[in-house]
């Protein structure tokens, strides 16, 4: 997985590619994480370039949602297709997230 991550205006905008397993999962929490200690609470997620996510992937998103959500933001995705999409239809995720497309 290649994940490049940047901010703007406090907007952190998060574009990984490949597939996320556990590993990936743990990469993105490490990496992420410490934005909201710095005070960005608004992340937007670009998964058009993913081609599998697994369990402990979408818990990592879950997860920062949650964080960012307490703090008065969020977490949007953009770019849903294929698997991904379904998976996050699936598991009723698009309830859980703002998705665009």
């Amino acid at each position: 997985m290649f994940l490049d991550v940047r901010v703007f205006d406090g907007q952190v905008k998060v574009t990984p590619r490949g597939k996320i397993y556990v590993d990936e999962a743990t990469i993105i929490r490490e990496k992420l994480f410490p934005y909201m200690d710095k005070g960005c609470k608004q992340f937007v997620f670009n998964l058009s370039e993913v081609d599998y996510i697994d369990s402990s992937g979408l818990g990592v998103l879950v997860a920062l949602q949650k964080r960012a959500h307490l703090n008065g933001g969020g977490v949007v995705i953009l770019g849903l297709q294929g698997d991904v999409k379904a998976l996050f239809e699936l598991t009723r995720l698009t309830n859980v997230f703002e998705i665009q497309p």
